[in-house]
């Protein structure tokens, strides 16, 4: 009998990762051993990633529906960018977007190498003997996976689950992607992986340099303009009136932004071709293209109305001090 059970596609016990959790959020530590007889729902994310903020509803919505049935859902916020291993970012982001469930923090990747994991999101579904038995990689693919939950639900209690699945309608970053035409990739600003960078002479690194801004973008060409220091993973505004210039095809633009290093807001304008948005503008700013950065986090700018093009988008900050990270598109 042991014979014909199914295998675990990942380790034999890959839930004692989370002995490796630097922080917990929702929860006391969980242990692999306490979670035996349970179905597991591991959920890796970030809380700058697009990708997994469109996820998170039906995270949410599988946590509520399912809790009662025995499944467990696990956040695990593995951090991209330094900054977002602060437990108040963190917290920040868990009270926005109304995550319940626990959270376990990984800023050493203890976890994410006992999974073996290489994606944001990802979702790995684990049975009631610890085995993981479906994996999913981005979004997408939601009723797919929602079956999944019902299926080892329905082997660890030994009675059907009811087939319907659950209907989600994110709002705001939330909302769907509309990945049929996006045609511009995440970019980030940071040396360490700026692909498409086209101010006159280059990015000069951990140096502060006056920049210019580019006279032609192509496509997914970028630039930025002013006084800029580059780091690894960041760019740090060092005077006001700097600029950030992006040619790009998508409806959704979003740029990962924090306030200055002591916290202070920084003021912005967005303009799309040179005019301000208007009808287009994302929720984080007004139609006249104002906005202001008041925390680490990612900040939807632009959401297109109508049929979507090649535009050119512009950041201009009011205040210097700012932190930028990385555009994505949705």
């Amino acid at each position: 009998m042991r014979s014909q059970e199914p295998p675990s596609i990942i380790g034999s016990s890959p839930l004692s990762g989370l002995s490796g959790a630097t922080g917990w959020i929702n929860s006391t530590p969980l242990t692999a051993k306490q979670l035996r007889g349970k179905v597991v729902l591991v959920d890796f994310w970030d809380y700058s990633c697009i990708n997994c903020i469109r996820a998170i509803p039906y995270v949410r919505a599988w946590s509520d529906k399912y809790k009662d049935s025995g499944l467990v859902v696990i956040g695990v916020h593995t951090p991209e960018f330094d900054i977002e291993k602060l437990l108040p970012n963190v917290q920040k982001a868990v009270n926005k977007f109304g995550i319940t469930y626990p959270v376990a923090l990984d800023n050493n990747y203890g976890i994410w190498k006992a999974f073996h994991n290489q994606y944001w999101p990802a979702h790995y579904f684990i049975d009631a003997k610890g085995k993981v038995r479906y994996e999913h990689f981005g979004e997408g693919e939601y009723d797919q996976s929602e079956k999944w939950i019902q299926e080892l639900l329905k082997e660890a209690n030994a009675k059907p689950m009811a087939a319907s699945t659950v209907s989600v309608h994110g709002e705001g970053a939330q909302a769907a992607a509309d990945m049929n035409d996006v045609r511009s990739p995440e970019t980030y600003i940071g040396y360490a992986r700026a692909d498409h960078f086209v101010s006159p002479g280059g990015i000069k690194q951990d140096m502060e340099q006056l920049y210019t801004e580019p006279n032609h973008l192509l496509l997914n060409e970028w630039g930025i303009a002013g006084k800029w220091l580059d780091h690894r993973q960041v760019a740090v505004l060092g005077a006001s009136g700097g600029k950030i210039v992006f040619r790009f095809h998508a409806r959704d633009l979003h740029l990962v932004l924090g306030p200055t290093i002591d916290g202070k807001p920084v003021r912005f304008r967005v303009t799309i071709d040179g005019q301000a948005p208007g009808v287009n503008h994302g929720v984080d700013t007004d139609a006249q293209g104002n906005g202001a950065v008041t925390e680490h986090r990612l900040y939807q700018l632009v959401r297109q109305k109508g049929v979507v093009a090649d535009h050119t988008f512009v950041i201009e900050f009011l205040d210097p001090g700012v932190q930028a990270f990385s555009f994505t598109f949705g």
